[in-house]
């Protein structure tokens, strides 16, 4: 376990924070006028994997990464949200023959300071800043490919600067980020899509919404894009305890992903298909030792040491997953309704969540399948939803709920609820933010 260091970047990031807004304002100007100013570091980039989607992008850019790795190639991966520090944003390279690692501290203050400077204090959000410093780390270190991910929507999200990604890989789309958007799934879909770049390589993931995908697919042809899509051009399923992934190149017989749920199925295929409509020539015994060796903190993680396992009886399962949307909520009940399946135990929810997002949606995937739900505050954030009015919500979901103080309360009633039971199963999630203070609290920061 371990406990974060005194950091210097994030005495300069909190310094941006202090003069810029955190959230999204999006516009392609002020990051275009700011990458001018570093000399256009976005056109110096290895090939790119660019990755949009309301669910599935950490997911799909793991999958990419642990591949791409296991054919011995050098990756580096922007990725967002953080999760505890800055530095999860930006894996860098490894060189000869290491694997990729966060970003140094020294590294990424250096050039969160020369970025800044650049900019000279004009109107721009911390994002634009943050991604700004993304492509000035990735074209100053060498590397075979870089793997990006959309922050919001696609179309004007500030990392939409690459004029010629190696493929456009777009996610499962579904009702998200509304105010920003769109009300209608295919609305998001055209957001999405504005990642594509005319005659460049796109991958369509699994869409739950024929709207979406063909949406996406309509986009795609007015682009000229080669476009291969889940379901009609490639496949990921699972039989009889194996992963089975095909496409136009043959069958594959495959170990199932390391990363929980059967949505992940689809995931890995997508990242597999993704990583070969770039270019890149990976064999049979690489795609096995990604699936295989996949990382993702956060997502269906169980935690099997640290201090937040103390308060539950002796055999509890504790979960982690920051997926926060209708969507979301839906994957990871099902990813909870097979453990289920297989071992039954009661299941607690430890839930916070953002006012922006749709708590009766998610909550209502649970409905039948949750024992409690303990509501809490998200620490640090004005736009978490009070715990009062998030019960209410889950209750309103057919749950039964209750509002508690935090994460460590809730646990400790976990604790004595279940004290007579089968070791209770009990999922902390809702948001990444929350999820991030549970890895905190627990001393197990992602590396």
């Amino acid at each position: 376990m371990t406990t974060a260091p005194a950091e210097t970047a994030a005495q300069e990031i909190d310094k941006l924070l202090s003069l810029h807004p955190k959230g999204f304002d999006l516009s392609l100007d002020r990051i275009r006028a700011l990458l001018d100013k570093l000399d256009n570091p976005q056109d110096r980039l290895p090939p790119v994997i660019h990755i949009a989607g309301t669910n599935g992008k950490g997911s799909a850019s793991a999958f990419c990464r642990a591949i791409l790795e296991a054919a011995g190639l050098r990756v580096h991966v922007h990725t967002s949200p953080h999760l505890v520090r800055w530095h999860e944003r930006y894996r860098m390279a490894g060189q000869d023959g290491e694997p990729g690692a966060l970003v140094d501290d020294a590294v990424l203050a250096d050039a969160v300071r020369r970025v800044a400077e650049a900019n000279g204090g004009a109107t721009i959000t911390v994002f634009e800043i943050l991604t700004a410093v993304t492509f000035v780390l990735f074209s100053e270190h060498p590397a075979d490919v870089a793997i990006i991910e959309v922050g919001l929507g696609g179309r004007f999200d500030a990392t939409n600067v690459i004029a010629k990604p190696a493929v456009s890989l777009i996610m499962p789309i579904s009702l998200d980020h509304q105010a920003y958007l769109g009300d209608r799934v295919e609305l998001i879909a055209a957001e999405k899509a504005g990642i594509m770049k005319r005659g460049c390589a796109v991958v369509i993931g699994h869409q739950e919404e024929d709207a979406a995908r063909e949406t996406l697919v309509a986009i795609a042809e007015r682009q000229g894009c080669p476009t291969t899509i889940f379901g009609q051009d490639f496949f990921a399923h699972e039989e009889h305890g194996r992963l089975v992934y095909q496409d136009e190149f043959g069958l594959v017989d495959l170990p199932l992903p390391r990363l929980v749920g059967r949505h992940q199925y689809a995931n890995a295929g997508a990242a597999i298909r993704a990583v070969k409509a770039a270019g890149f020539l990976v064999d049979n015994d690489a795609i096995e030792k990604g699936l295989t060796g996949v990382k993702w903190a956060g997502r269906m993680q169980r935690l099997t040491e640290g201090h937040l396992l103390d308060p539950l009886p002796k055999g509890s399962e504790l979960w982690l997953d920051g997926g926060h949307n209708p969507g979301a909520g839906q994957v990871i009940a099902e990813a909870f309704a097979t453990l289920e399946e297989r071992n039954p135990r009661p299941l607690y929810l430890v839930v916070g969540m953002l006012s922006t997002k749709d708590p009766i949606g998610y909550f209502s995937a649970f409905k039948g399948l949750a024992k409690s739900v303990f509501t809490v505050a998200i620490a640090n954030s004005d736009a978490a939803l009070d715990p009062l009015v998030l019960a209410d919500d889950a209750i309103d979901a057919g749950l039964t709920a209750e509002p508690v103080s935090d994460i460590v309360d809730a646990l400790d009633r976990i604790g004595g609820l279940a004290g007579g039971e089968i070791a209770p199963r009990v999922l902390i999630g809702g948001s990444l933010y929350l999820v991030g203070e549970a890895l905190e609290l627990n001393g197990t920061l992602p590396d």
